[in-house]
């Protein structure tokens, strides 16, 4: 035996299998679903009734299929699935594609973390939801959240709850000159005004802990049953009641996706210069500042500064403009 040979026994072996072909199932027959909620590798998906009637959506349990790879599958993605589409207890439907998204609203675990977390997709607005008292409201955490709204194209509700404890007209204040829609509740009281801003669009819940996210989205729908709870005596924060997200239909149409609550919310993945093209106005009198200008109050020769002074933009939308850009540098968001 040559040393060639001798060395060639020791070589992985060649594969004998055929390779793989690059042709994909077409998968004609799959029907288009609404991914609902996600559970550990399960997925609860909404198919609706071609003719429309929500009576005859029917319900599936599904998976990712292994062609997927490692794409996320998250609330609120319309996708495309093929397999037991009967919705029997025991029937186990398979998702071959994700269509193209048309928001996605991301977060971070922290304002270092490069690993980007989808919260929601396809959503059309934000509804940052905050109470007035008990516990105390977080404006640094609103800011952040509405950043994130912003840079995701989504349109931001403020939804101020607990107005029977406390004056909303502070927290409305701040955030009137952003040009920011709000809504003030009480416990029990009439939510007529909230519920013609969610009618027939998709809006997602988020907030922290204890603000009665779970108990506005129980009367906004009835047979929700999301689980509510409390405030800490200790600490002055709420308890997490609500596990994971889950997209639940409107009475008189629409949806909201209610989320866990959050104690904070990381912004690595937006780009403060991409912020400033969320006010139009802000944003053409930025026309002549120095290249690498950030817009903030530190940065020279910024042209939002010469606009103030010359009487072009208004300086309270300014400074409110520049408190959201400041809110990316702290992370609780305290």
């Amino acid at each position: 035996m040559s040393r060639w040979d001798d060395e060639a026994q020791y070589d992985r072996p060649r594969r004998r299998t055929r390779p793989r072909t690059k042709n994909r199932p077409a998968h004609d027959d799959a029907s288009t679903a609404l991914v609902t909620t996600v559970d550990r590798g399960r997925l609860t998906l909404l198919v609706r009734d071609p003719g429309g009637d929500p009576q005859r959506a029917r319900v599936l349990t599904a998976m990712k299929s292994r062609s997927l790879g490692r794409k996320g599958v998250v609330v609120g993605d319309s996708v495309r699935v093929v397999g037991d589409r009967s919705g029997d207890d025991g029937s186990l439907a398979r998702i071959v594609e994700v269509e193209p998204r048309r928001t996605v609203l991301r977060r971070t675990a922290d304002d270092d973390d490069p690993v980007e977390r989808v919260v929601v997709a396809n959503a059309d607005r934000l509804v940052v939801v905050t109470s007035l008292a008990d516990p105390p409201p977080r404006p640094r955490l609103v800011d952040r959240c509405l950043v994130a709204a912003l840079d995701a194209g989504m349109e931001a509700l403020l939804c101020l709850t607990k107005a029977d404890l406390a004056s909303p007209d502070d927290l409305l204040a701040a955030y009137r000159p952003l040009g920011v829609a709000a809504v003030a509740v009480e416990r029990g009281g009439d939510l007529s005004q909230l519920q013609q801003r969610l009618h027939d669009s998709v809006s997602v819940l988020v907030g922290h802990s204890g603000v009665g996210k779970s108990t506005l989205v129980n009367a906004l729908v009835p047979d929700a049953m999301r689980d509510t709870g409390g405030v800490n005596a200790v600490t002055g924060r709420g308890r997490h009641t609500s596990t994971s997200a889950i997209a639940l239909q409107l009475p008189a149409g629409g949806w909201i996706v209610d989320t866990p609550g959050i104690r904070s919310f990381g912004l690595a993945h937006v780009d403060p210069g991409r912020l400033i093209g969320a006010f139009p106005d802000l944003d053409a009198a930025t026309a002549d500042c120095p290249r690498g200008c950030g817009h903030t109050v530190d940065d020279p020769e910024c042209g939002l500064d010469a606009a103030v002074a010359a009487d072009r933009v208004d300086p309270d939308r300014v400074e409110s403009f520049r408190r959201l850009l400041t809110s990316r540098e702290s992370q609780r968001g305290d």
